[in-house]
């Protein structure tokens, strides 16, 4: 595989569903070969096995609070967390959430683990109502969709080999 897309995000949550937003926009549009998208939902352990054989890029769509306008695209490398840095009672902290519902706790696993691509990107819209409990996205977010399918294109035409 020489990429894949996670889309994170709780679609009953407001606009923390736009990772889902993306990922069926995505399907939609067509990826090159050897590119993989998946709505990782709130389930980030579903990521880290789907990285288990290998991968040469890894985009992570997410909505972010970065106290940006709302609607900001943001791209960015994560800073992954070291487990091995960590006290065994910080660690235990950090894994005590088995499903690793934050792209922080997946992206910290699969360091750990060494399936982490070396190339790992992070893509994500400034929103505004995470926490609100229902469907649907803001306008702002829902605006910013299209711009995060051409940043992920744009990373990936700049990151995988064609054919690859």
């Amino acid at each position: 595989m020489a990429a894949i897309v996670a889309c994170f995000g709780n679609v009953l949550r407001g606009d923390d569903g736009f990772g889902s937003a993306v990922a069926e926009r995505l399907l939609a549009v067509g990826l090159p070969a050897g590119v993989s998208v998946l709505e990782v939902g709130i389930g980030g352990i579903h990521l880290v096995q789907e990285l288990m054989p290998g991968a040469e890029v890894l985009i992570v769509v997410d909505a972010v609070d970065l106290g940006r306008p709302a609607g900001t695209v943001v791209v960015q490398r994560p800073d992954v967390l070291d487990v091995a840095a960590l006290s065994p009672d910080r660690r235990r902290d950090e894994l005590a959430d088995m499903h690793l519902a934050t792209p922080e706790k997946a992206l910290m696993v699969a360091r750990a683990l060494g399936v982490l691509p070396e190339t790992t990107l992070v893509v994500g819209v400034q929103t505004t109502d995470t926490d609100r409990v229902g469907q649907g996205l803001s306008a702002a977010t829902a605006r910013a969709v299209d711009v995060a399918v051409a940043e992920v294109g744009r990373l990936l035409a700049e990151h995988v080999v064609s054919g690859g």
